[in-house]
């Protein structure tokens, strides 16, 4: 059967972290060899739909392959009783990685949602695409928000991350016209950001009330945002990447 083998994700034998109640950590994994792990529209929705659906103690309903259209998860009728093990921050998607913001909310949070994550996004892909083998380069990357410095900076690294599809030298500071920027950044739809401005996208998946408090409301973000954009230090979030 396509799709069986490698799609354990290998995320619960040998870590080294004791991930704690509370705590924010920053997730991020990329496709194995730096593959592409979207390759279409319904494949972002398909993880955005398990970024709501794994995130809960009950086992995962047992969905194969549909499209997402206009996936809203709060508008949805049959999960009255859900309880989510993580809290997600902000996140956003890249044709070949992702980067999740979370806090842990109860034991083993983050092992038990990236386990599902992992494996539900893997099955559906390799199904989808009639293929076997690993999708994931390993196991992810998940860094410890340590300090005030990095939980400030990450939300601003994580929300201009899909830059790289658009102006790929911005970490070089050449960019010329911050308007289209934003216009791009407000409307890629892979991402937190268009939430945080006000721009209704996929509420249902993160927890807004924790970051705004730090980040501050729409056009309070909007003006730090690209104030960011113009003077950041990425030595705060050094270990952002997955070099």
């Amino acid at each position: 059967m396509p799709g069986i083998v490698g799609l354990r994700y290998n995320i619960t034998i040998m870590r080294k972290e004791k991930f704690i109640n509370g705590e924010i950590y920053h997730i991020l994994n990329r496709g194995v060899d730096k593959r592409d792990i979207f390759l279409e529209d319904g494949d972002y929705f398909r993880f955005i739909h398990d970024l709501y659906e794994f995130n809960d103690e009950a086992p995962a309903s047992n969905i194969y392959y549909r499209q997402f259209q206009s996936y809203d998860a709060g508008n949805r009728k049959d999960r009255p009783n859900r309880k989510c093990i993580v809290d997600i921050l902000s996140f956003s998607l890249i044709p070949n990685h992702f980067h999740l913001l979370i806090r842990q909310k109860q034991d083993n949070g983050v092992q038990n949602f990236m386990k599902k994550l992992g494996t539900g996004y893997a099955n559906y892909f390799n199904n989808k695409n009639e293929r076997a083998g690993v999708l994931f380069q390993g196991r992810f990357k998940a860094v410890p928000i340590k300090s005030d410095q990095h939980l400030l900076h990450l939300p601003y690294y994580i929300h201009l991350n899909p830059l790289d599809l658009y102006e790929p030298k911005w970490r070089e500071r050449e960019i010329k016209d911050y308007k289209k920027v934003m216009k791009f950044l407000e409307t890629y739809h892979w991402s937190s950001l268009p939430d945080y401005l006000g721009i209704k996208n996929f509420p249902s998946i993160i927890n807004k009330n924790f970051l705004t408090e730090l980040i501050g409301e729409p056009l309070e973000y909007k003006k730090s945002l690209i104030d960011w954009l113009k003077d950041f230090d990425l030595d705060y979030i050094s270990d952002a990447t997955l070099e």
